[in-house]
């Protein structure tokens, strides 16, 4: 009996070695997107030594990228490196040596292992984006989304590599917040989903696994929540200040509900409920808003547009 549980724990041990073995050791990454979140990504992926290649449709955009890139890891060695200036000096140096662009996301991601998409939040958009990188990426390559919103899977269906398909789903702003949510659609082999868990690690991240349902993990709470805090005002049981005062300071928020649609976006949150309700249109948590639909109508957007909910100057 004692041998035979030697010889189990040896063959368990020889098939994880074997498991490990098989994952993708990402090194070459291709960002397509030179946005806030595609230059996010980009600066952690080049300041933990990976070699990355920023993609954009012009060279105006991926130098106010860049520009963004070097003014945050500025922001990030006055903390990091407060004592050692000439050691902060040169983590961006070596960054920036690990960051290049272009403008041709075709011919880069001949060499890449892992090509993360940050475009515009439009299934179509993508999905032509994928099928065409599909045809130019090496077999082991890995294709990955930071969709907020949009289904993985229905991506992954545009290509030949559904089994080498996830979700990275970073946050805002991405060289400070911790989480990536990793998404693993029915297709995903455990190996491009381990690979893509040791990926969001390696650039500091602490990585959390989410199926493929709506919004994975933290918008399927935070959006209902923020809908809920509309649908409270539209039935008038309390003001927009007293539910953003009541949730900063009875639930802990650093922001309230009002606070937080107007830093997103109105337009980006009624676009996510409402591909959420296309898609499940009899739950109530997905239900749309009078309210928001009108304000996006008159292009109070947010923040962004000087008022929303509130108005900013």
């Amino acid at each position: 009996m004692a041998f035979a549980t030697r010889h189990f724990v040896r063959a368990a041990s020889s098939d994880a070695a074997t498991a490990a073995a098989k994952k993708l050791l990402i090194k070459h990454v291709t960002i397509i997107g030179g946005g806030l979140m595609g230059a996010g990504i980009a600066q952690v992926a080049a300041a933990s030594g990976h070699t990355v290649v920023l993609v954009d449709q012009s060279d105006e955009i991926l130098k106010k990228s860049t520009k963004g890139i070097e003014e945050s890891l500025k922001r990030v060695t006055k903390k990091k490196f407060a004592d050692k200036p000439e050691a902060g000096a040169e983590f961006i140096k070596n960054t920036l040596k690990n960051l290049t662009t272009s403008t041709d996301a075709a011919s880069v991601v001949h060499s890449t292992d892992l090509v993360i998409e940050a475009i515009v939040e439009n299934l179509d958009v993508k999905n032509e984006l994928f099928k065409t990188l599909d045809k130019f990426a090496p077999e082991h390559t890995i294709f990955a989304s930071n969709t907020s919103s949009l289904q993985i899977t229905k991506m992954a269906n545009a290509t030949t590599r559904q089994d080498r398909f996830g979700g990275l789903h970073f946050f805002n702003p991405v060289p400070m917040m911790k989480l990536v949510e990793v998404i693993k659609t029915p297709m995903t082999s455990q190996k491009t989903f381990e690979s893509l868990v040791d990926f969001s690690k390696a650039v500091g991240k602490s990585p959390v696994s989410c199926k493929d349902t709506p919004g994975f993990i933290v918008n399927r709470l935070l959006v209902p929540y923020m809908m809920e805090a509309v649908r409270l005002f539209e039935r008038g049981d309390a003001s927009k200040e007293d539910i953003d005062v009541a949730m900063k300071l009875g639930a802990g928020y650093p922001m309230g509900p009002f606070e937080l649609l107007d830093y997103v976006g109105l337009d980006t949150s009624k676009y996510i409920i409402d591909g959420w309700h296309s898609l499940e249109p009899n739950n109530p948590l997905f239900a749309p808003s009078p309210l928001l639909n009108k304000l996006v109508e008159e292009k109070k957007l947010g923040k962004k547009t000087g008022e929303g909910f509130y108005k900013y100057k």
